[in-house]
């Protein structure tokens, strides 16, 4: 190793020393804060920084609404053999404790399940760690036509180890897993049920497919220790049910009470009487029997 580059690392190594003439320049560092900052925000001095030679950083405390524990931060320096101090550099920064907003992430990652809508399209991922390629093409012609085509394996990627764990995970661990308060109540698994249709490949081990149009998980993901009221071989016991008291009709001839409500003087003779109780009872009345009426020839 050459003294040249031992000379250099132990000047990297160095502390900084602080300079006493930016170290005392604080009006200048106050002056430039003040230039940059609202009127009124700077506040008392909280202490100077050697960053390097002859090169010293001045913190103000700010008084900005909202920035709690923030400060202005002034840096200063001067040249070799040089006595006047220059401002490098003017900048808010946050101290310790200091109020933050949260660690910016792009909105492709800020989206929560749920939040797609009808019209909206997610970006594509090109590294997306929850997929794998789906076929490699080996560069015989025929094999990847025949693999890509009549095999159905024409889908450029398709879920990696990682991506299957995640949704195992999840769906296991959601309102259609073994945890869920109907699978609670349920008197037996949907593995047992004559509904449930397994999916293909490895998941298989562990879901399946809803398919009765009477339970609530039709046509959903659920695992196979999940379970509802809809199971193809559970059943209730059944109860004898007591026979019905008769029915009476109460609106029966023989149960009803004629009342007279008034009317003419003269009776309307009942609609079933014929025309020889008519006229006896007309004849009772006082009054004259009709005609009877001649039949025509």
């Amino acid at each position: 190793m050459s003294e040249t580059t031992s000379a250099t690392r132990a000047r990297r190594a160095r502390k900084p020393v602080l300079d006493s003439v930016s170290a005392a320049a604080l009006d200048l560092a106050r002056a430039a804060a003040e230039e940059v900052a609202e009127p009124g925000t700077v506040g008392e001095h909280l202490g100077v920084t050697a960053e390097g030679d002859r090169i010293v950083t001045h913190a103000f405390a700010a008084t900005l609404p909202g920035y709690r524990g923030w400060q202005w931060s002034v840096t200063v320096s001067r040249a070799s053999r040089a006595k006047n101090v220059t401002v490098s550099e003017v900048c808010l920064l946050p101290g310790d404790g200091a109020l933050r907003p949260p660690v910016w992430l792009p909105w492709s990652e800020r989206i929560a399940p749920g939040d797609l809508g009808t019209q909206d399209t997610l970006p594509r991922k090109a590294d997306d760690p929850l997929l794998e390629p789906g076929y490699e093409a080996t560069g015989d012609e025929e094999a990847d036509r025949l693999a890509l085509w009549e095999l159905g394996l024409g889908r450029e990627r398709v879920l990696s180890l990682l991506g299957r764990d995640e949704a195992a995970t999840r769906w296991y661990a959601g309102d259609r897993g073994p945890r869920a308060e109907i699978a609670e109540h349920a008197k037996a698994p949907c593995s047992t049920c004559g509904f449930f249709l397994l999916l293909a490949g490895s998941l298989r081990q562990v879901f399946g497919v809803c398919a009765s149009e009477w339970s609530p998980e039709d046509g959903r993901v659920v695992s196979a220790d999940h379970g509802c009221g809809a199971h193809s071989e559970t059943d209730v016991e059944s109860e004898v049910e007591a026979p019905s008291a008769p029915l009476i009709d109460d609106l029966a001839p023989d149960g009803l009470e004629l009342i007279r409500t008034g009317g003419t003087d003269v009776d309307e003779a009942p609609a079933d009487e014929g025309p020889v109780e008519a006229a006896e009872a007309a004849a009772s009345d006082g009054a004259e029997p009709d005609a009877p009426a001649t039949p025509a020839d």
